[in-house]
């Protein structure tokens, strides 16, 4: 059987090899060298990352991580499992052969490995941009056949690892579901077509504004010209520039906008459902996190959303203390313990390695030096590594949540590590570093409508969107369901498409209206 498909394989690649394809000559002997070394493939990146969206910098993170991946099991592991000659050339025209020879294993091709792995990982978080590079990721894989360093049944082999390489990514860091997936309860709000009407807070403090792309003035200005913009400066108090605008939006259309980091949306959020207020959420900080499940990742998404009237409904959970006095409210993440601290280190290598490997080695990080924390959650008695509440059903389960499906269940997302059982910080180091960790017996979840906790005496500060507090002897979590009426466009926009109007506007923009 084995000298069966080497038979098979020498015939192929003999036909490959005396095939006069029109211009193949011309393109692929320098597209496969373009992939040395993975170069086309971090060029690519490089390039989805500063003109794409949020999508197109997933996808580029995780075509990378998988390449990575694969490059280390090809090189590292499978060529020196099997030892196979390279093909010899005799049959293969000499303008096409490469000006120098690869000496390592013909089995399996590295360049079609990483090819497929790239492609395919970029295809897991956005199928289009993964439809893009298909062609691409083929031709780079037929073009080592058509050069004649390795046989067909090579490239083939090496597709399947890239291809598996990119897979096994999604067990650590799995893809953010498409907006279609996600069950909104679809509401109507104002619409607004230039956005008259619509007062937008704009936290010049907040994040990184908007990478690569126009200033956030300027991108507003662009979409919704007729909206109003309130800047908060680094001397400005957000609050009374936010009472300010809430007052506006309330005299006019009863939209309030804001341009921000989580931070910033929180206190804007709070506001807008006390006065009964549209809120228009434009993602201008770091992360972006209530942007991205709101079903925003773009000014785009949200300037659509605003010029059509479509909503969806979206709990606010609030934080009383023991006398019932609210001392906070929170939109996406509430904390009390390791988990600050966690986030933080998290946040620092996320961008290098991805979400789920940077939770866990941070995860440890931490771990190695902390004090277990001693409370009473609903009555009872627990000595815990941290205690984690989402605003909603978060997914997946573990340390490293990235989506909620809704954002108006009712629920608090409720996780919490144990500290009591035995070995509990080797068990949850080890599940953590394996991506086992949401089926530890030392972590827990558990969604609940409301959660008090009690004997917080030695927690001297609480976490919540990206902001800290005082933390009181007592807490009560509940919610306040469908509080909030946020815009989010109902159908999925074309990403590229919308940044090439926005470029096109923005090339078409008028003298004396300032840079675009």
């Amino acid at each position: 059987m084995k000298r069966r498909i080497g038979s098979i394989d020498r015939r192929w690649f003999e036909r490959v090899a005396s095939a006069r394809l029109p211009g193949a000559e011309q393109v692929l002997p320098p597209l496969s060298s373009a992939a040395n070394h993975g170069r086309l493939w971090f060029g690519t990146a490089a390039a989805l990352a500063v003109v794409g969206g949020p999508a197109a910098r997933r996808a580029a993170r995780r075509g990378v991580g998988a390449l990575a991946l694969a490059s280390v099991t090809t090189n590292a592991v499978a060529k020196y499992a099997v030892r196979r000659h390279r093909p010899v050339l005799d049959t293969v025209p000499a303008m096409r052969r490469l000006s120098k020879a690869p000496w390592t294993s013909s089995f399996p091709s590295g360049h079609a490995a990483s090819a497929a792995a790239f492609a395919v990982g970029v295809a897991l978080e956005t199928p289009r941009y993964g439809a893009l590079l298909a062609p691409v990721a083929a031709a780079v894989a037929f073009s080592r056949v058509y050069v004649g360093v390795h046989y067909p049944g090579d490239v083939l082999a090496g597709c399947a690892l890239g291809a598996a390489a990119a897979a096994v990514t999604c067990y650590w860091w799995p893809p953010r579901p498409s907006p279609a997936q996600h069950r909104r309860s679809r509401v109507k709000a104002p619409a607004l077509p230039e956005g008259e009407g619509l007062v937008v807070v704009l936290n010049s403090g907040s994040g990184k504004g908007v990478p690569g792309r126009l200033p956030a003035r300027d991108h507003l200005d662009l979409l919704l010209p007729k909206a109003e913009v309130l800047e908060c400066g680094p001397g400005d108090d957000l609050g009374e520039i936010l009472d300010e605008a809430v007052e506006r939006a309330t005299a006019g259309a009863g939209v309030l906008g804001v341009c921000g980091g989580d931070g910033t949306v929180n206190a804007t959020a709070r506001r807008a459902a006390e006065a009964g207020l549209a809120l228009a959420v434009f993602p201008g900080g770091t992360l972006n996190h209530f942007a991205l499940d709101a079903g925003t990742p773009t000014f785009e998404d949200t300037a659509h959303a605003v010029r059509r009237g479509e909503a969806v409904r979206v709990d606010l959970a609030r934080v009383r203390d023991g006398a019932g006095e609210e001392v906070t409210g929170f939109v996406n993440t509430f904390s009390i313990g390791l988990y600050p601290e966690l986030v933080r280190q998290r946040e620092k290598l996320e961008g290098r390695i991805g979400k789920w490997p940077a939770a866990a080695v941070s995860f440890v990080e931490v771990l190695r030096t902390a004090t277990p924390l001693r409370i009473r959650l609903d009555g009872h008695d627990r000595v815990l590594w941290l205690l984690f509440a989402g605003n909603g059903q978060y997914a997946p389960d573990g340390l490293a949540p990235t989506h909620r499906p809704r954002m108006d269940d009712g629920l608090l997302d409720i996780r919490t590590v144990d500290a009591e059982a035995p070995l509990a910080r080797t068990r949850v180091a080890l599940s953590s570093l394996g991506g086992a960790l949401r089926r530890s017996r030392v972590f827990r979840t558990e969604r609940v409508e409301q959660l008090r906790l009690s004997g917080l005496e030695d927690v001297a500060r609480l976490a919540y969107d990206g902001e800290t507090a005082p933390a009181p002897d007592t807490l009560l979590l509940d919610k306040l369901h469908s509080a909030l009426t946020v815009y989010s466009p109902a159908a999925q926009l074309d990403e590229i498409a919308q940044r090439a109007r926005t470029l096109t506007l923005a090339a078409n923009r008028q003298p004396g209206r300032g840079p675009a």
